[in-house]
């Protein structure tokens, strides 16, 4: 629990901040999202161009084509009729699940040995050649080769159903990308150092003034088992004495109130786990755009956690930073 209280106690100002983060979050969302999706887009069709090339226009999909680039496999499920969602390609192919899984974040199973790799793909390019959607694809009736033009909207359509996929994960991160520059603006504005996550060994040891992104703080479960918590934001106060924990806070932003209520059990858990590790004087904090209303903001309030809005970011100056 943060030593002084910054958000949760003002419930008189929870409606008008609620209202304001709305504002703010739609403002950004409008002036920002379409542009971001457009770059997503024109990545996309760029790669779904590629894969088209490397496949010579899906004439010739091949196990080494896969094995050199496996992260295609994500736009030759977007290229059949129906899309395939992972699981389904999974379930008709009968293909390992750690393969198609791997391939998807871009890489192959370590210790799969080339003869089984080789046969499992090749379970996985014949569902992949049967659905393969036709009418996006004529040229594959005949065996011709398609013009530029013509390939080039065949891209554009597989590329759309990609990104249509990817378009809540692609804000997620744009979202994600603007707080954590906001909060690093806002540190580094008041002499704080940046370092990177892998130059920390151990959170509790950052030196004072310094603040670092993406840190994994250690949290043990049972007795046998633990886990490496990851946290948005570790910042060690220029005032910190020697043995005090570094502030930890959470970046949080949400384009609609259900979600958030779904979720807000999740910063709790959080609370009561860092807790239990390193008592009561750790210090854990919200950093929340958008839809957050009055339920959420009161269930975390219960739990002891504290948050700063945004679109007033200042407010990060009463946690001591």
């Amino acid at each position: 629990m943060l030593k002084q209280a910054i958000n949760r106690r003002r419930t008189g100002n929870w409606k008008a901040d609620v209202i304001q983060s709305v504002r703010f979050y739609n403002d950004w969302f409008m002036n920002f999202a379409p542009h971001t999706y457009i770059n997503a887009r024109q990545n996309a069709i760029q790669r779904v161009d590629a894969a088209l090339v490397a496949t010579h226009c899906f004439h010739q999909i091949t196990a080494d084509v896969l094995a050199s680039s496996p992260e295609t496999i994500t736009i030759l499920r977007k290229a059949t009729t129906p899309p395939l969602a992972t699981d389904r390609l999974i379930g008709l192919s009968y293909a390992v699940p750690s393969l198609v899984e791997s391939m998807e974040k871009g890489k192959l199973p370590a210790k799969m040995d080339s003869r089984t790799l080789r046969s499992e793909l090749d379970k996985i390019i014949a569902v992949i050649d049967k659905l393969l959607d036709r009418e996006i694809f004529p040229w594959l009736a005949d065996g011709r080769v398609p013009s530029e033009d013509a390939r080039l909207l065949a891209a554009s359509i597989v590329a759309d159903r990609v990104c249509g996929s990817l378009a809540d994960p692609i804000i997620r991160n744009e979202q994600e990308r603007r707080q954590l520059e906001s909060i690093g603006k806002f540190l580094l504005q008041r002499g704080y150092t940046y370092l990177e996550s892998k130059a920390v060994a151990d959170f509790r040891q950052m030196p004072a003034g310094s603040f670092a992104y993406h840190l994994n703080v250690p949290v043990k479960l049972t007795q046998t088992r633990g886990i490496k918590m990851p946290i948005d934001v570790v910042v060690m106060r220029h005032s910190a004495a020697a043995g005090e924990l570094p502030l930890l806070i959470e970046c949080k932003s949400a384009g609609d109130f259900t979600n958030t209520n779904k979720r807000r059990k999740e910063e709790a858990t959080k609370m009561e786990q860092l807790t239990k590790n390193y008592g009561r004087g750790i210090e854990f904090m919200l950093f929340l755009c958008g839809y957050f209303d009055s339920g959420y903001l009161g269930y975390e309030a219960a739990e002891g956690i504290d948050w700063v809005w945004e679109h007033r970011i200042e407010d990060l100056a009463k946690a001591g930073i």
